[in-house]
C-alpha cells in the first residue's frame, strides 16, 4: 500500500512540474502571438481549440449525460461563466499584455489568489483573517512597484490604462471561480460549458469589430499553443497532480516555481530585460499569496 501511495505521488509531481512548465511558457507565447494578431483574433482562436480539446476530455472520460444535466440545471450561470472565460477575462488580459511587457502583466496576474480572498469574504460569506489584509498590503506593494517601475513613492505610472486592464482581469478571473463555487460539479463538464457559452459572446465582438480577419500563417501557431497547453492540457495536468496526491498542500506549493520560469523565458524568447522593479514587485507579489495561503507559517512551525 505504501508502494502504491508512492507511485501515485510521484505521478503527481510529474503532473504537476509538467503543468507548470506549461504555464511559465504562456506569457511568452502571448507576447509573441501578439505580434501577428490582435488580441481578439488571438482569444478567438485559442477559445475554439480548447473547446474542441476540453469536448474530446468529455468524450473520452464519457460525460456527456452530466454535461447535458448540468446544463438543464445551470444553463444560466454557465451562460454567465462564458462571459467571464474565455471571453471577457482573456480579452482584457491579451489588451494588457498588447500594452506592457510582458515581464510586468505577468506579476500583477499572480494577484488574483489574495484578491479571490478578499472577495470571498463578502460574496462567500468568509470570515475576513488579519493574515488577509497583511497579504494584501504585503501583494499590492509590489503592484506599485512594479507600476511605478521601481519609484512606489512617486506615484506616476508608466501605463496606467495597461496596469488597469491587467488588474481588471485579476478581478474577472476572481468571479469567474466564485462563479463555479456556486455551481460545483465535474471540472471538464464545467470548463467546456464555459467555454461552449463564451464562443457566441466572441462571435458577436468579431461582428461588432467588423467581421473575421484571417491573421498570417505565422500567426496560427501561437493561438493553437495558448488553446492547447493554456486553456486545456495545463488544466488537466493540474487536475489529475491533486487527484493523485495524498499532500495538496506540497503540489500546490510547486505553482510558485511558475513566475521564475515564465521571467527566464520572457527574457529568452521576447527579448524583454528583465528589470530589477519587475523582480522586486514579483518577490513582494509572491510573498503576499504565500502569506495569504498560510505557508510561511507553516515553514515556522516545522522549525
Amino acid at each position: 500500500m505504501d508502494k502504491s501511495r508512492s507511485v501515485d505521488n510521484r505521478r503527481a509531481y510529474l503532473f504537476a512540474l509538467a503543468a507548470v512548465a506549461c504555464w511559465s511558457t504562456v506569457a511568452s507565447a502571448f507576447k509573441l502571438s501578439l505580434q501577428f494578431v490582435t488580441p481578439l483574433q488571438l482569444v478567438s482562436v485559442a477559445a475554439v481549440v480548447s473547446t474542441l480539446f476540453m469536448g474530446a476530455v468529455v468524450t473520452k472520460m464519457g460525460l456527456w449525460t452530466e454535461l447535458r444535466a448540468a446544463w438543464r440545471q445551470n444553463w444560466r450561470w454557465y451562460l454567465a461563466l462564458g462571459f467571464c472565460n474565455p471571453f471577457l477575462y482573456y480579452l482584457v488580459l491579451f489588451h494588457a499584455y498588447d500594452m506592457l511587457p510582458a515581464q510586468q502583466v505577468l506579476p500583477l496576474n499572480y494577484t488574483w489568489g489574495v484578491l479571490l480572498a478578499l472577495l470571498s469574504v463578502p460574496i462567500l460569506k468568509q470570515q475576513l483573517r488579519p493574515q488577509d489584509l497583511f497579504a494584501a498590503l504585503v501583494c499590492y506593494s509590489g503592484v506599485l512597484v512594479i507600476a511605478t517601475s521601481g519609484n512606489p513613492l512617486s506615484l506616476e505610472f508608466a501605463n496606467p490604462v495597461g496596469v488597469g486592464l491587467a488588474l481588471f482581469s485579476t478581478l474577472i478571473w476572481c468571479g469567474y471561480w466564485l462563479l463555479n463555487t456556486r455551481i460545483g460539479g465535474s471540472a471538464p463538464v464545467n470548463l467546456l460549458l464555459s467555454f461552449l457559452c463564451g464562443l457566441p459572446w466572441l462571435a458577436a465582438a468579431l461582428v461588432v469589430q467588423g467581421g473575421w480577419q484571417w491573421p498570417p500563417l505565422t500567426g496560427w501557431l501561437g493561438p493553437v499553443y495558448v488553446g492547447l497547453f493554456e486553456m486545456g492540457i495545463a488544466f488537466l495536468l493540474w487536475q489529475g497532480a491533486l487527484l493523485s496526491c495524498d499532500n495538496t498542500a506540497r503540489i500546490s506549493n510547486l505553482i510558485y516555481l511558475s513566475p521564475p520560469l515564465s521571467l527566464l523565458l520572457i527574457a529568452i524568447l521576447v527579448g524583454e530585460k528583465i528589470h530589477m522593479a519587475t523582480i522586486v514587485g514579483l518577490v513582494l507579489i509572491m510573498l503576499g499569496v504565500a502569506i495569504q495561503q498560510g505557508l510561511l507559517r507553516r515553514l515556522i512551525y516545522k522549525r
